[in-house]
């Protein structure tokens, strides 16, 4: 199961990001990153793309919940994950394209779910499951709405956003139905059993059949032998 160590790079490359935009401390390490403010732009190619620290609250383009809501949100996050991993772990003969997909999926599921779970605690903000999300990935986009918010700017978003987005559009590719042409081969290959089958029961009847035919030959021969037999002791 290499695949996981794609899943195992894209966590640490998902949370050490999220460590130097938010910064904090680390006294194990006797680290400390001073991050950015909430809410702070840096640009990295004009205002198409920026840096931009945000957290989410919620799930995907910033639709909040709170309450029981999160708690279910992060519980199923964790499922969720559970369930790709045991697919991931099912799907050991599948090709290799397939199964890393699954691992960015599994890899940037792990990278939101220690936000919601730990980031909480860790910040002192809010108790276990109740964290939230930190993005930063700013692109500029066409415009768009859904669940009826415009946005002029893509959803601000980080590394396990993308990680997921990958999977899922590896997926959606490679992983489709038998093509035409399978299903062809497929059927050419069952008829060419069908008349392989039959050519030996052929040829199994035939052989039967032969048999029954040398069996009646050597009975006529007997039946003959003894009337013969019968003739000789009578003319005696």
């Amino acid at each position: 199961m290499r695949v996981l160590f794609v899943s195992l790079f894209i966590v640490i490359a998902d949370q050490l990001s999220k460590f130097f935009i938010k910064g904090g401390t680390i006294p194990l390490l006797n680290l400390h990153i001073n991050g950015m403010s909430y809410g702070e732009s840096i640009n990295v190619i004009g205002d198409f793309f920026k840096l931009t620290f945000v957290e989410n609250p919620g799930i995907a383009f910033g639709i909040d919940v709170d309450g029981v809501s999160k708690l279910l949100l992060s519980l199923f996050t964790l499922l969720a994950s559970i369930g790709v991993f045991y697919y991931l772990w099912k799907s050991k003969d599948q090709k290799l394209i397939i199964r890393l997909a699954l691992a960015f999926i599994l890899g940037g599921a792990i990278g939101n779910l220690i936000d919601r779970t730990f980031y909480g605690l860790f910040y002192g903000y809010a108790p276990l499951f109740y964290g939230k999300v930190v993005d930063f990935f700013n692109m500029d986009f066409f415009d768009f709405t859904i669940f009826g918010k415009t946005y002029d700017r893509f959803p601000i978003f980080n590394i396990a956003d993308s990680s997921v987005t990958i999977g899922v559009a590896l997926l959606l590719i490679f992983h489709r139905t038998p093509s035409v042409e399978t299903k062809e081969i497929e059927t050419e290959k069952s008829e060419d059993k069908l008349l392989d089958d039959n050519e030996i029961n052929s040829e199994v009847n035939s052989k039967t059949n032969n048999s029954e035919t040398t069996n009646s030959s050597l009975n006529e021969d007997n039946k003959n032998n003894v009337e013969n037999y019968k003739r000789e002791e009578i003319q005696n």
